[in-house]
């Protein structure tokens, strides 16, 4: 089977709720999602999903998946997508980091090999481990009161872990935990997720504020080092997400007992061959993950529900469904959240199709 065409669509995700906000002012109201199509000579096409949640999170951005794409494409058409370690090691050679850009080929190319197979991506991946996963809300940051608000309207819909937005002023955050925290049932679950915005000082403000409560602190501040420190400063359950960025930084924090989960989020990592690989180390290792991506619509949702599904329970901390945080459909046949949970389809490959009339005609075609 040869790679013959790779097609290139943008697509814009509103939001629900209109605005989504985090650390250090930062906030999105309209996603920039780039949706890939895998075309081959034997008539099975591939489908993939890749969105950055905006310019100021990782280092990735929406025209820089586009322009990745449009470097590695002429090093792809010809390729097997059957030869996923080939396609990687193609990748990698013509492009040197950018993994985001990268990521879209990767799983477009394991949802052809599921359509080949007529197997879905759950099983290629490990097999069905457990029968749906459970999902956390995020929290956008607001005003402590706001920010309770909503948690009981999401708690109503299901959801049992919640991650709230914080690493802003930290007198305001210290609120915003203790009035988050005070409508929970005792077991659900609350993460305290600062995406970097504390610096040190701040960071180790929060933590001892909040030390009594059953609360966990997820990536508090800009780099591993800063963040290991605030670790040895609390008995708070920690969790990395940012600066754990593929296998050797994974492998760093387990040797270095940085963390207690990490959220696994599969384009910052390069697609799903690399999260599997990451996956499969923190199991061996006992570190529990929230399965995820930056953002997304329903093949973003569709490629976390494979990949959450396949993975034991007690290594499933959560997963995301965002497709449920849009008020735009792009595929039929995408995870829908029953009860604050999900699974994936059984239909072969990611499961999914795309809704064309949604995403209007290839802003870039590759043959």
């Amino acid at each position: 089977m040869k790679i013959t065409a790779i097609n290139v669509f943008q697509v814009d995700l509103p939001l629900k709720e209109g605005r989504y906000s985090w650390s250090n002012g930062n906030y999105v109201e309209v996603f920039d999602s780039t949706v890939v199509e895998i075309e081959t000579d034997e008539g099975l096409k591939g489908y993939a999903e890749c969105c950055p949640l905006g310019s100021a999170y990782l280092p990735s951005y929406a025209l820089g998946v586009r322009s990745g794409l449009q470097e590695l494409a002429r090093h792809l058409i010809g390729q097997d997508p059957l030869n996923l370690g080939r396609i990687n090691r193609v990748m990698d050679a013509a492009l040197r980091g950018h993994p985001y850009a990268k990521a879209p080929i990767d799983i477009a190319c394991w949802d052809i090999m599921g359509k080949a197979s007529g197997l879905p991506l759950n099983t290629l991946l490990g097999g069905a481990a457990q029968d749906d996963v459970v999902l956390y809300r995020a929290i956008s940051q607001e005003a402590p009161e706001n920010m309770a608000r909503k948690i009981e309207g999401y708690a109503a819909e299901g959801y049992t872990k919640f991650q709230l937005k914080v690493g802003g002023d930290a007198n305001d955050d210290i609120d915003r935990i203790h009035a988050t925290r005070s409508v929970l049932k005792k077991s659900d679950l609350l993460v305290a997720d600062a995406n970097t915005g504390w610096t040190k000082h701040e960071a180790a403000r929060v933590v001892g504020a909040v030390a009594a409560l059953d609360v966990y602190i997820e990536q508090p501040c800009l780099t591993y080092e800063e963040c290991l420190s605030i670790r040895r400063r609390t008995a708070l359950p920690f969790v990395l997400d940012e600066v754990i960025d593929g296998a050797g930084t994974l492998v760093r924090g387990i040797a270095e007992d940085a963390m207690d989960c990490i959220n696994l989020k599969i384009s910052k990592v390069g697609g799903l061959s690399k999260a599997r690989l990451m996956r499969d180390l923190c199991i061996a290792e006992g570190i529990p993950m929230t399965i995820e991506d930056t953002w997304g619509g329903d093949i973003v949702t569709a490629a976390i529900a494979h990949l959450a599904l396949s993975t034991p329970a007690e290594f499933t901390f959560s997963a995301t469904d965002f497709n449920s945080y849009g008020t735009v459909d792009i595929a039929s046949g995408a995870p829908k959240r029953v009860n604050g949970r999900m699974t994936a389809s059984n239909l072969p490959g990611l499961g999914i199709e795309p809704l064309f009339d949604a995403l209007g005609e290839p802003v870039a075609r590759y043959s």
